[in-house]
């Protein structure tokens, strides 16, 4: 499935955790066959690690924090230019290319 936010774009969380909502961060990865996006510093969880030897070398043990995905519908984009949160339009050029465009300011994403 096609999604319109990417690897690399701003996202601001609009539903979720009280200490997740409001905040922005940038996408770290993302699953479309989930409708799932990774984004740094967002839905933080902690693991308690054992220390255990693989390939050689020690995981030292203790307290790993790390982000778990969030559903693609509690983000939104951030306008490169308004920075506002906003929609995400399609437009297609005369290339026959498709780009991003911001709804609020009509500003290209893509460039």
């Amino acid at each position: 499935m096609k999604l319109k936010i990417r690897k690399g774009d701003t996202v601001q969380v609009i539903t979720g955790p009280k200490e997740d909502k409001g905040r922005r961060g940038e996408v770290i990865r993302v699953l479309p066959k989930e409708r799932r996006l990774v984004v740094q510093g967002i839905n933080l969880h902690t693991k308690h690690q054992r220390e255990v030897q693989a390939q050689g070398r020690r995981l030292q043990p203790g307290l790993v924090r790390f982000e778990m995905p969030i559903d693609i519908s509690n983000v939104m984009l951030v306008c490169p230019k308004c920075s506002q949160p906003t929609r995400v339009g399609v437009v297609r050029t005369e290339q026959g290319e498709a780009q991003r465009v911001c709804k609020k300011c009509d500003a290209r994403i893509d460039e």
